[in-house]
């Protein structure tokens, strides 16, 4: 039953990564069943040279994360129509084993309320798994899968019936926290999401602080998230807890700058289509280990 849904692959790339993109879709290319078949996105430049057979999108200038993604998802149809379960990969990522594609199918084919399927990262040196690759708040046990309330964007299968239910990622939000918008929404309108830490891409371990647009970026979106999102009353208290952690962490100066310049920036700016969440949906994302307050 699992084999014969039909799995596609979105790649977006800077251009600057090509031996890691050939690994990656090499990676993808021996996966076992029938072919992935795999369109790699160009987000402001050039794709790289790709093997036969993979297709490309050029796009003149730099849509972000998630406006890159959603191309890739429209060149498989309107919302991906075209397959019925999409990857999206880092493309300095690498299939670890060679059964993945076909554990989606399964997975998917298994469980007709499972719309989303978070990956397990793992440094290729160590086989490790950073505690913020792990989309739960008891994140010590990399090696327990279970349903979450999020996922992460590198490294994931879609159902595309979840497009089509819940529509695709926030163009705007160009980086950080499009997944979990998403997710609350995939959650909304009634999906499942899973982390199966069997599903394994290998990615080196960095700090997404590496961005320079980090602080900004991730202050601005969770105020956006939220304000689409959540229920009123639940808005200022969400916020406040991000707020209170942030500074918990002690940030730079020049990083809690930046972070407080993003927050101001979500409340004074549009956040596209506000669409609250059923207060169902905050039960349910509690009884998953997550409110929607943190």
């Amino acid at each position: 039953m699992g084999s014969s849904l039909k799995v596609g692959a979105v790649i977006i790339t800077m251009g600057n990564r090509p031996d890691e993109l050939r690994a990656l879709l090499d990676s993808v290319a021996q996966q076992e069943g029938d072919p992935v078949r795999v369109v790699v996105v160009g987000n402001g430049s050039p794709v790289p040279e790709v093997p036969d057979g993979v297709r490309t999108v050029e796009l003149p200038e730099n849509l972000g994360i998630p406006g890159g993604r959603n191309v890739g998802i429209e060149a498989f149809g309107p919302g991906g129509r075209d397959v019925d379960i999409l990857l999206f990969l880092d493309d300095d990522g690498l299939l670890a084993h060679h059964d993945t594609a076909e554990l989606c199918r399964r997975a998917f084919a298994a469980d007709p309320e499972l719309g989303i399927i978070s990956f397990r990262i793992a440094d290729p040196e160590t086989g490790d798994t950073q505690r913020r690759h792990v989309p739960r708040l008891r994140a010590a046990d990399p090696m327990r899968s279970s349903r979450v309330t999020t996922f992460l964007g590198g490294a994931n299968a879609v159902r595309t019936q979840v497009f089509a239910d819940a529509g695709v990622l926030p163009d705007a939000f160009f980086y950080a926290h499009e997944e979990t918008d998403l997710a609350w929404r995939a959650l909304d309108a009634g999906w499942m999401i899973d982390y199966r830490s069997d599903m394994v891409l290998y990615h080196p371990a960095t700090a997404p602080s590496r961005h320079a647009v980090y602080h900004r970026m991730v202050a601005r979106n969770r105020v956006w998230l939220a304000r689409r999102n959540l229920p009123a009353p639940l808005i200022p208290l969400y916020l406040g807890v991000w707020m209170l952690l942030t500074l918990l962490r002690r940030p730079s100066r020049p990083a809690l700058k930046a972070w407080f310049g993003g927050f101001r920036e979500g409340w004074a700016t549009p956040c596209g289509p506000r669409r609250p969440m059923k207060w169902r949906t905050v039960w349910r994302l509690t009884r998953l280990g997550r409110p929607p307050v943190i």
